[in-house]
């Protein structure tokens, strides 16, 4: 887990500073649009939407920072088998996959002490983290905004 979390947008920036990254022009647009957008963007999306923001900014320049953003674990970054996807929260969460849309949810669960204590024991291991990915279709009566709940 980072010493501190980071939960907004000035966060972040003074993330990447007591990191020692240069806090350029080209970083500021790509992190003010991850925080702006609440879904995983891929390199392309972000280039697009900054482009259509009339903010120019070179493809080498968005893939060479999201690369330094998720390495200084800034930003998340989701390998999917044909992409990468960057998202705003860095801290350790799981995630939801939507099946009939494709949206990836951030979800913040615990799971149960004794459940970690069996799994080491079972592994003979000690579990400093851990992430879960469901897999889900999106029920008609569901609400988008539920699965964003911590659990």
């Amino acid at each position: 887990m980072s010493a501190k979390q980071i939960q907004t947008l000035e966060d972040a920036f003074n993330s990447c500073q007591a990191k020692g990254m240069r806090l350029s022009r080209q970083r500021r647009y790509i992190l003010e649009l991850l925080w702006e957008v609440p879904q995983h963007l891929s390199a392309r999306e972000i280039y697009d939407k900054l482009n259509q923001q009339g903010k120019a900014i070179g493809h080498t320049s968005v893939y060479q920072n999201l690369e330094a953003l998720s390495r200084k674990g800034i930003v998340e970054c989701i390998q999917k088998a044909d992409c990468r996807l960057y998202g705003n929260i860095s801290d350790p969460h799981s995630h939801i996959n939507c099946l009939d849309t494709g949206e990836i949810m951030d979800v913040f669960l615990e799971l149960p002490p004794e459940l970690i204590q069996q799994m080491e024991e079972r592994a003979g291991v000690k579990i400093s983290d851990y992430r879960i990915d469901f897999y889900a279709y999106r029920s008609p009566e569901s609400s988008p905004n539920k699965a964003e709940e911590s659990l």
